[in-house]
């Protein structure tokens, strides 16, 4: 059965990726977006013209497969961390890797760190992975575990959330300030292929690797002292799950900001199509991620055309009432 699912949440995927190319003000239509990506494959000529073929191959596509790599990568950080901390409101940004990230692009994009040689994304992501470290020497000087773990990752949080505050209020203008506020809500706008190659490696790479240690997430779920007598290097494998999830997620978020609630809510959702064993679990987060990631920058575009609304806005309106539905579930079920 699970084949089946997978294989008709990938058709889903390539369908909706082509529907919400279309979406927008160009006359464009589902066979047209298809004929230009053959076209650039070298297999015939899809009859367009340069500004309909640009609108879609730079544009609206490299943006959409995006959204969709963003959406499978976050949803699947969501469902290793609530595994990893047993924790089913844990979520990619628990280790403050978000916070991290905004205070390496605020300092390039406001203080001009790096003399205009750093990228925003290259200093988001330099930031990502520096509060990433600082919270596992937080955690681990205090004598490591979950619960240490989830404690320095509120405290780092909080320090790199204030850093973040600190460099707009005393440093940008008003211009500076918007635009880093755009990018803090979560924004595709920006989005190339080499962000899509990027982003798109590190994901599949990261899902691959936690597929081959799913065995040894079903049995830490019971424990790690019940994963230890079944042989499952507990340590090797928490620390391995975590710097993966960290790298995804400090990728994505310098690619495309904090966007929230993806790895929060949608891997209840795949729990509750597949169950949790977490060679099901996990690819089938990663296809409904992608899924619900492509219709959410769809909305976030054409809503209120031609004002963009920042991804983030949308998960999060989105996400809140969903995250209500599952702490009634769980008062009910406790």
């Amino acid at each position: 059965m699970l084949p089946a699912v997978l294989l008709g949440g990938l058709a889903v995927l390539v369908a909706s990726i082509a529907v919400t190319v279309t979406i927008g003000p160009a006359n464009l239509s589902v066979r047209d977006v298809y004929a230009v990506i053959l076209e650039h494959w070298g297999i015939g000529s899809s009859g367009l013209t340069r500004l309909q073929d640009g609108i879609v191959w730079e544009l609206r596509l490299p943006r959409t497969l995006l959204a969709a790599v963003c959406g499978a990568g976050l949803a699947l950080c969501g469902a290793i961390m609530q595994s990893l901390l047993r924790n089913p409101l844990a979520d990619p940004f628990v280790l403050g890797i978000s916070s991290g990230a905004s205070t390496g692009a605020v300092l390039v994009a406001v203080l001009g760190i790096g003399g205009g040689a750093i990228s925003l994304s290259t200093g988001a992501f330099v930031g990502a992975v520096v509060a990433f470290g600082a919270v596992l020497a937080l955690a681990a000087g205090a004598g490591g575990g979950t619960a240490k773990v989830l404690l320095a990752g509120v405290a780092g949080t909080q320090l790199f959330s204030a850093l973040t505050s600190f460099v707009v209020m005393s440093s940008a203008d008003a211009e500076q300030t918007r635009g880093v506020l755009f990018w803090l809500l979560g924004s595709l706008s920006g989005a190339d292929w080499t962000d899509v190659a990027l982003c798109g490696a590190v994901t599949v790479v990261g899902v691959t690797v936690c597929l081959a240690v799913a065995s040894s997430l079903d049995a830490m779920t019971f424990g790690n002292s019940s994963a230890a007598s079944l042989g499952v290097p507990v340590g090797t494998i928490r620390t391995l799950l975590l710097t993966v999830t960290a790298l995804i997620t400090a990728a994505l978020v310098s690619a495309a900001g904090a966007i929230g609630f993806v790895g929060l809510v949608l891997p209840h959702a795949a729990r509750f199509l597949v169950g949790p064993r977490h060679s099901r679990l996990l690819p089938a987060t990663a296809l409904i991620g992608a899924i619900f990631m492509v219709w959410v920058d769809a909305v976030a575009r054409t809503v209120f055309a031609p004002q963009e609304i920042p991804v983030g806005v949308v998960t999060a309106l989105i996400g809140v009432p969903a995250f209500a539905l599952v702490l009634f579930r769980m008062g009910r079920t406790s």
